[in-house]
């Protein structure tokens, strides 16, 4: 009997997570004999709890959610949460893999790669922390390039072509841009958003962590205020996205901002405007918005690559930082324009809603944002072709 072969998946965020579970998710459905574990580095790992997979180290959500990088003060409290003993666990597990496990796909930045390059199995490095886009060429920290460099990295992917591209370039042919598998989880749900088709429609995308979140809906809502102010007496219709967790805390954040708030609706008195918000219509929204409002990572991605335009204005962070948004304005290109470069002001937001009124009325700038939505995350499918080429490093076919 053939011995079944066994994937680790480690990966160093959110967003890794979400996009390494999606390939995992593939792996299992196409590749029977494929078993999976998985070692989330950064958070509770909740993408891979949902999707039933046995998790081979402690967890644990620090200070930072995984944006230590951005602030020097989160990663003295990330030291004080446990960062030291919680790695050196989680590089016990990886070890200990090593005799378990036949082979890693590593999601993420450079960390990841280490801790696959320590296991001493093969390993593929899917890079979707980094991009040729943020700054037009491609120079891997000399971390990285050794992981890279090794016999055993069989496999470097990308998350768009132009990386894969540069790196190629430098001399590392095993470099390929599959997809991004993110864009493979957005198929609506038909769920009824109550849109008018003589109206613009447009979404709010908040972000997921606690209490963040919820402070940046509350902007969000100042801004949906100077919107319709801007489109009077035209309607627009507002959409907001949010996670689960936000929903019980509506009747707060209406209270606090003046606002009323009734059976997942906002409601401004004063000025009539309303914002629907689900926690469970997130394609959907996506889908069917003409304009994303963006305070989050993934989720604005997500709207650039459906060829959404997003506007991005600064909260009070930390995740959402100036630092934070205008390193993704680079990696999104022309589809996303951030307003401010500091926490939104009363004239930040005027500026920002004035801008939402003219880009909406720019049809040739909505298509670029089509083209570019295309180039910078790609096509559907990114899922299956990744889990397609762990299985060819493994000697496996359908």
């Amino acid at each position: 009997m053939t011995k079944r072969k066994r994937v680790l998946f480690i990966s160093n965020g959110n967003g890794e997570d979400l996009n390494a579970c999606e390939v995992l998710k593939a792996l299992r459905a196409n590749y029977a004999d494929v078993e999976t574990v998985a070692l989330p580095l950064v958070g509770d790992g909740n993408a891979y709890r949902r999707a039933g997979v046995e998790i081979v180290a402690p967890t644990k959500a620090l200070p930072s959610g995984g944006f230590a990088y951005m602030s020097v003060t989160k990663q003295i409290e990330d030291f004080r949460s446990g960062l030291i003993a919680l790695t050196w666990q989680q590089l016990r597990a990886a070890r200990k893999c090593s005799k378990t496990c036949d082979f890693v796909f590593a999601t993420g930045d450079v960390l990841p790669a280490i801790f696959a390059y320590l296991t001493g199995l093969p390993y593929a490095m899917f890079l979707v922390s980094s991009s040729a886009f943020y700054e037009n060429r491609y120079i891997p920290r000399w971390e990285q390039a050794l992981m890279m460099r090794s016999p055993r990295c069989k496999q470097i992917l990308t998350r768009d072509a132009y990386s894969a591209d540069l790196i190629r370039q430098r001399g590392y042919q095993n470099a390929s841009f599959l997809g991004y598998p993110i864009m493979d989880v957005l198929e609506p749900t038909g769920k009824d958003l109550y849109l008018s088709a003589d109206a613009p429609a447009i979404a709010l995308l908040t972000g997921s962590r606690l209490p963040e979140a919820a402070e940046n809906l509350a902007l969000q809502m100042r801004l949906c205020e100077a919107i319709s102010q801007e489109f009077a007496p035209q309607p627009v219709q507002f959409r907001a996205a949010l996670v689960p967790s936000m929903m019980p805390l509506l009747p707060e954040i209406a209270a606090q901002a003046g606002w009323q708030y009734d059976e997942g609706k906002l409601y401004h008195g004063q000025s009539g405007i309303i914002i629907l918000c689900f926690s469970d219509a997130f394609a959907d929204i996506l889908h069917n918005c003409d304009l994303a409002i963006g305070m989050a990572g993934t989720a604005v991605e997500q709207a650039v690559g459906l060829g959404k335009p997003v506007v991005q204005i600064i909260g009070n962070g930390p995740q959402f930082s100036y630092r934070f948004a205008e390193a993704q304005q680079r990696l999104l290109g022309l589809s996303v324009q951030t307003i401010g470069k500091e926490a939104a002001t009363p004239e930040i937001l005027l500026e920002a809603a004035k801008y939402v009124q003219r880009v909406l009325g720019d049809r040739e700038y909505l298509e670029k944002c089509k083209i570019n939505g295309l180039e910078r995350l790609g096509t559907k499918g990114a899922s299956e072709r990744l889990a397609k080429a762990i299985a060819d490093n493994l000697n496996i076919h359908i």
